[in-house]
């Protein structure tokens, strides 16, 4: 689970009108003023539930602790564990976080608020890092050109763009041979073609660590085999495309 951790500082209060030097009179406490040391920082979130067991209890409102500020101790005696950190002792639960939050801020404490990063959000950023792994448009762009597929440009795009909601496997990883992808019946068109364009561009960087004089798992570039079967597969897309053209004129 992701969590976003915000972090907030109190707001400086306006400085005290100065006394006379001469005036010895008890300075007067404020209302609310707090009981928590000034370094103290709070730590607000929402319990999430036991793996143990399926209830919720505990897990509704908002929790809020203290970070540790100082490391424990053994006691030298007994061998207990010891601590002078006695903020950490303290748990306050609160029915809402902004609840919790205005505590914290009538306490003049520093607090971090960790929230639980949306399913949605979750979703959006796991796609961000697929893609970042992913070969940009431009190298396919280049490699489809170079094949003399530059018409299936925006194709191949949107099959990789669309990879990560298919959950498309790695060919590296679950292949030995860039034509057992061409040949899988179990595989739709979309999902072939952004298999071999991601087995491309792993062959690509394989091939440039080895001209930079680092090889890549101690073997050479497969990519002239990768570039091969994507030839393949486009050839029997057109292949099945005539016939279909024919079967039509014939009936």
């Amino acid at each position: 689970m992701e969590i976003i951790r915000e972090r907030h500082y109190p707001r400086k209060r306006p400085a005290s009108v100065s006394r006379a030097s001469n005036d010895n009179r008890w300075k007067r406490l404020a209302f609310g003023r707090s009981v928590f040391p000034e370094d103290a920082v709070a730590r607000i979130f929402k319990p999430s539930r036991s793996v143990m067991t399926s209830g919720k209890a505990r897990t509704r409102g908002w929790w809020l602790v203290f970070e540790r500020r100082s490391a424990p101790f053994i006691e030298p005696l007994m061998g207990y564990t010891g601590s002078t950190d006695t903020p950490t002792q303290v748990e306050l639960e609160f029915p809402t976080l902004q609840s919790a939050i205005r505590y914290a801020e009538r306490q003049g404490l520093t607090y971090v608020v960790q929230r639980r990063v949306s399913k949605a959000a979750a979703l959006a950023k796991q796609r961000i890092r697929r893609r970042a792994n992913q070969p940009s448009h431009a190298f396919s762009d280049a490699t489809l050109e170079r094949l003399g597929l530059a018409a299936l440009q925006e194709s191949y795009g949107q099959a990789m763009d669309e990879a990560a909601e298919r959950n498309d496997a790695s060919g590296p990883a679950t292949r030995s041979l860039p034509m057992d992808v061409v040949r899988d019946p179990t595989l739709p068109l979309e999902a072939k073609r952004s298999i071999l364009m991601n087995w491309a561009w792993t062959e690509y960087l394989i091939d440039q660590a080895t001209n930079e004089g680092m090889p890549e798992n101690k073997r050479p570039s497969r990519l002239h085999e990768v570039e091969q079967a994507l030839l393949a597969l486009e050839r029997d897309v057109e292949s099945r495309q005539d016939r279909t053209t024919a079967d039509r004129k014939a009936a």
